[in-house]
Formats: structure tokens, C-alpha cells, sequence
């Protein structure tokens, strides 16, 4: 399986099928070098973002240029994070503010309160933060220059700002405790309104929505954490003897007490979301969303059948497991099979008893599933999950067991269905091509999984909202010589690239999932400072930071979503069902 990118609709984009990567997209011409390799030959949509274009190509004697001209100390380069995580979190509200309220705000469909939460929630924090990266890049330029060295000092520091700026979002928090509103407010509506429904759903596959709207809705909430990642690491830094070290510290007590009076909610909206994200891409299901159901993992299984084995998407809940195959139509949702109740069942490895690696038995009390992991950890990963699981809904008053059985829709889909195996063409027919740049959903995170055979819980999609970033960083192939110089965003388990930080939407993105993040070895001749390198199967791209912080923070971010950490998994375990 080759490494999966989203093909962002209706942008230039190579073609799915070979042979039209010259063609036109909405009238324009296709970015020629986008559909090959550094080698040329045509390569499948779901290789990898391959935005070749000489204009954004930067020589190295450029880069050492700029090295020497700009500051090298730790502080500044943790500054300038929250200067660049800022214009992709400003970018983000106007997705809300701007883009959205112009796609379904003015329509009759969409009912005055839900404008009007939208309104009250979005608007003044918009307007606030348009003021405070102002300050930041106007901070920055002056820790940047040349000019009044003798006052420099005054200048070479951000705690002032972000103290005054955080003292000055108190009153708006809130609004913070409205994000929740905005989301009921708006699954309400979509449920009354089969045109707002459409609406939205419309505006999810625009280019600009490059992240489920609900995402965007939540960003507020998880911005916060953000600021006092970045406090806690200048505080770390300083020497408590420092300038800028008591309003760093005073600004990092201020956020800390905000976030954690928000994280109760946080942590249940993150679940609501999650649970509505899930719906979309479930047919055969009537009713996902109900109180009292939490999220914990969804991935690939391979189930034992008549037939052998049969890969399956899986998800648990706190009350049940739902099992599923890939549909073959255009809107690429996952069809339910069948439910296994956790009240009563029983789990225990079995591949001793059926030859086959990594297998286990989950006995329910009207039937007993066999099924198979991909790797031996990730077989541990579901079983923990699966047992806690089991023992929590015993002692719980989560979901009415039934809630799902009576929603189970018949939608006549033989099980196990040989003709639903895919091969690789047939996945790359399925996405956009340049005669057809039809939107489609294939690109969710239950898509990436499927498509990398893993799986993801509700923790790591909770540690991957901390671990956001964006930034510059020059890229390489591995058969290409030029570096070429993108502004890349961290989020939601993928890298976004943009041409620069002011672009509305991503030109392409690569999931990571799968990836490994290791430094180049000495026979790959790369021979510069702050590289890291990205690899899947035969997909390689090379990465080059600023300096040693942006790359350590670069490398750690990654990490987070590519290197499987066994205190999460533990964390898992233990934090799934508190809430």
C-alpha cells in the first residue's frame, strides 16, 4: 500500500488515472511536475504531495544567509513557534468566522440561533487574536533587527506580551465554555434540516475545510493548552533571574488555571465530536451519538470467516463493538456488519488455536468473533482496550445495550463479500481525478487506517490536538538534489503543505500514520544540519528545520503520531472510561 495523500478538491492536483497530469482543472493548468517522481515516472495519487515548482525552490547559499542574520538563541525560536502555531490558529477561526457564515450563514436554512451562537463565540475571539499576532510579529521583528542595539534587551523577550494578551482573553473565556453550544447547536440543526445537513457537508469537502468543521469548532478549547506548552518551556529555559521570566511565570499561572476549568468540557466534546466525525462515515447504523457513549479505538482487524481471512474496520465503544467493511461507492462510508455487546463477553488469545499470528477470540453472548492484528502490539493495544473495556461496563451505567441493536439498519450487504477486496488500482480510481474533481470523504482518519492497516484510540487523537505545529521547513526527496521551501501545518495526524503561511488552504497533505521519523544515516549524503527524515514502505522525504529547537520540536510532534508509546497506551487504559 503506498503512502496515502489527500488530493485537496478542486486545486491543482495530479491526475488518478495516468496520462492526464497535463490537464486542466477548473480551468487551469495542472501544476506539470505535480503527477512524477524526481525520476519521472507517473506516480498514484496516493503517493505523496509532490508540489514541484521552481519558484519555491531556495538555495542553500540563501539559507546560510539567513542563518547568520537572524538570532540563534533558544527563547527566540520558542517565540517564534508561537508566531507561527498563531497564524495557522488565526487562519483556523476565519475558516468559522469568515468561510463558513459565507457558505451557510446567509441561507434560510440555517436557524437565527445557531447564527447567533456562531456569531457570539467566534467573532471577538477572531477580532482578539487578529491584535495579539500583530503584537507578536511586531515583537518578533524587533527581536529580529539590527537597529537601537543599545535597547535591544527590551525587546529580546515575549512573556510581557503574552501576559498582557492572556490577562486581556480572560473576559472572552466564556465564550470558551460556548464552543460546546456551537457544536449541539449545530448537530441539532443539521438534524432538523436535511438542507443544512447538505450545506455543511458541502462545505467540508471545500479546499479550505482542510480538517473536519468540528475540528475548527473545537480550536479555541485546545489553544489554550497550546499557550501554556509554550510558557512552560520558556519558563523552563530562563534562569529565574531573567527579564522575561516573572510574566512568563505569571502568564503560565493565568492559562493554567483557564485550562484546567475547561478541561472537563473539553475532554466530553472532544468524545461528542469524535462520535458525530464517526457517524458520517457509518452506514447501516440509525443513531451513534447517544448519552452516556464514549469513543475509545477504531482500526483494522482482519476477521476469520468461512472465507478465510477478511480485513474489517472495527470500532469500541464503552458498551459495544461494531464491525464493518469499505463500501465501493462513490461516497467511500463504512457498511456495519454486525455489533458484539461488551456486557458479558470474554476475550483470549487465540493463535495457537487457529494458526494464525497475532489472532484473538472475542466471545459474546449471542456470538464469538475471531479476529487478527497486523503486528503483536497492535493485537496488546486492542485486547487492553477490549478488557478494560469489559471490565468497566460492569460496574457502569453507560448506553442501554439496545440503543444500537434496535438501530442496526438492514441494508442487505452479504458478509464477507469477496468482491469488496481492494487492490491498489482500484483505490486510486475511487479518489479525484482531473476530469473529475468530485469531493469525496476518503481522506478521514477511519480512511488512513483502513488504507495503513493500524489503528488510533481516543488518546492519541487527544495527544495529537496538544501536538500542533506549524512553521517553514525545506524539503527534499530522495532523488531529487534542490530543497524546496514549503510552510507545513502539524495537525490531526497529518502535515498540510501550503507555498507560504498566507495561502487559505493546503495544496496537499500526507497523512502520518505508519510513518516512521528517524536522521538520516551518513551513506544518504545529506550532509546539512537540523534534518530529520519521513519513511514508509519505499516513500522517503528528508526535512530540514531552522535550528536545533525547531527541529527537536518537529521531531517530538511527529514522534507523538508515528512512534507508538507504550505510556499512552498505559494511559489509555486508564483514562478512557473516567469520563
Amino acid at each position: 500500500m503506498s503512502g496515502l495523500w489527500r488530493v485537496v478538491p478542486n486545486s491543482p492536483h495530479l491526475s488518478a488515472s495516468s496520462g492526464h497530469s497535463h490537464g486542466m482543472v477548473n480551468g487551469q493548468k495542472a501544476l506539470e511536475l505535480c503527477g512524477h517522481s524526481p525520476d519521472g515516472r507517473q506516480l498514484s495519487p496516493l503517493t505523496s504531495p509532490l508540489l514541484y515548482d521552481a519558484g519555491c525552490v531556495r538555495t542553500d547559499d540563501e539559507d546560510e544567509v539567513r542563518r547568520k542574520r537572524f538570532p540563534t538563541d533558544r527563547a527566540y525560536f520558542i517565540a517564534k513557534e508561537l508566531l507561527t502555531t498563531e497564524r495557522t490558529y488565526l487562519k483556523d477561526l476565519e475558516v468559522v468566522t469568515v468561510s463558513f457564515q459565507s457558505a451557510v450563514g446567509q441561507d434560510e436554512a440555517t436557524p437565527d440561533s445557531l447564527k447567533n451562537t456562531v456569531l457570539s463565540s467566534f467573532e471577538p475571539l477572531h477580532k482578539f487574536h487578529e491584535g495579539f499576532l500583530r503584537e507578536v510579529e511586531q515583537r518578533l521583528a524587533l527581536w529580529e533587527g539590527r537597529s537601537n542595539a543599545h535597547i535591544k534587551g527590551d525587546y529580546q523577550r515575549i512573556g510581557d506580551v503574552m501576559l498582557k494578551n492572556l490577562q486581556g482573553l480572560k473576559p472572552l473565556t466564556a465564550n470558551l465554555h460556548k464552543q460546546s453550544e456551537v457544536l449541539l447547536e449545530l448537530e441539532k440543526a443539521c438534524r432538523a434540516s436535511r438542507r443544512l445537513e447538505g450545506l455543511c457537508r458541502d462545505f467540508e469537502l471545500q479546499k479550505v475545510c482542510y480538517v473536519p468543521l468540528n475540528v475548527f469548532i473545537l480550536r479555541p478549547l485546545h489553544r489554550l493548552g497550546h499557550y501554556k506548552q509554550i510558557l512552560e518551556r520558556l519558563c523552563k529555559h530562563y534562569p529565574a533571574t531573567h527579564v522575561d521570566f516573572r510574566d512568563c511565570r505569571a502568564a503560565l499561572a493565568d492559562v493554567s488555571e483557564v485550562v484546567e476549568q475547561l478541561q472537563g468540557s473539553l475532554i466530553k466534546m472532544e468524545n461528542f465530536q469524535k462520535l458525530l466525525e464517526l457517524k458520517k462515515d457509518l452506514i447501516g447504523l440509525d443513531n451513534l451519538v447517544v448519552p452516556g457513549r464514549e469513543f475509545i479505538r477504531l482500526g483494522c482487524l482482519s476477521k476469520l470467516s468461512g472465507k478465510g481471512l477478511q480485513q474489517r474496520m472495527f470500532f469500541l465503544f464503552n458498551d459495544v463493538i461494531l464491525y464493518t467493511s469499505r463500501g465501493m461507492m462513490a461516497n467511500n462510508q463504512f457498511k456495519v456488519h454486525g455489533q458484539l455487546l461488551l456486557h458479558g463477553m470474554t476475550i483470549r488469545e487465540s493463535e495457537d488455536e487457529w494458526g494464525v499470528p497475532h489472532a484473538f477470540t472475542l466471545v459474546g453472548q449471542q456470538q464469538s468473533v475471531v479476529v487478527a492484528a497486523s503486528s503483536l502490539m497492535e493485537m496488546e493495544k486492542w485486547m487492553d482496550d477490549i478488557q478494560v473495556a469489559i471490565d468497566t461496563v460492569k460496574t457502569s451505567n453507560g448506553p442501554s445495550s439496545d440503543l444500537l441493536t434496535s438501530s442496526l439498519i438492514d441494508i442487505k450487504c452479504p458478509e464477507d463479500s469477496s468482491a469488496e477486496a481492494e487492490s491498489e488500482d482500484d483505490i486510486t480510481a475511487s479518489l479525484t481525478s482531473l476530469e473529475r474533481p468530485t469531493p469525496h470523504r476518503g481522506n478521514t482518519m477511519v480512511h488512513v487506517c483502513w488504507h495503513r492497516n493500524t489503528s488510533v484510540s481516543m488518546v492519541d487523537f487527544s495527544i495529537a490536538v496538544e501536538n500542533q505545529l506549524s512553521g517553514n521547513l525545506l524539503r527534499k526527496f530522495k532523488n531529487s538534489n534542490g530543497w524546496q521551501k514549503l510552510w507545513v501545518v502539524f495537525t490531526n495526524f497529518s502535515l498540510f503543505f501550503y507555498k507560504s503561511h498566507q495561502d487559505d488552504y493546503p495544496l496537499a497533505s500526507l497523512p502520518l500514520l505508519g510513518y516512521s521519523v528517524t536522521i538520516p544515516s551518513e551513506s544518504e549524503n545529506i550532509h546539512k544540519e537540523y534534518v530529520f527524515k519521513l519513511h514508509f514502505k519505499s516513500h522517503v522525504y528528508y526535512f530540514r528545520s531552522e535550528s536545533e529547537y525547531t527541529f527537536e520540536r518537529w521531531m517530538e510532534v511527529i514522534r507523538s503520531v508515528t512512534v507508538p508509546s507504550s505510556s499512552a497506551r498505559v494511559l489509555n487504559s486508564k483514562e478512557s472510561h473516567l469520563h
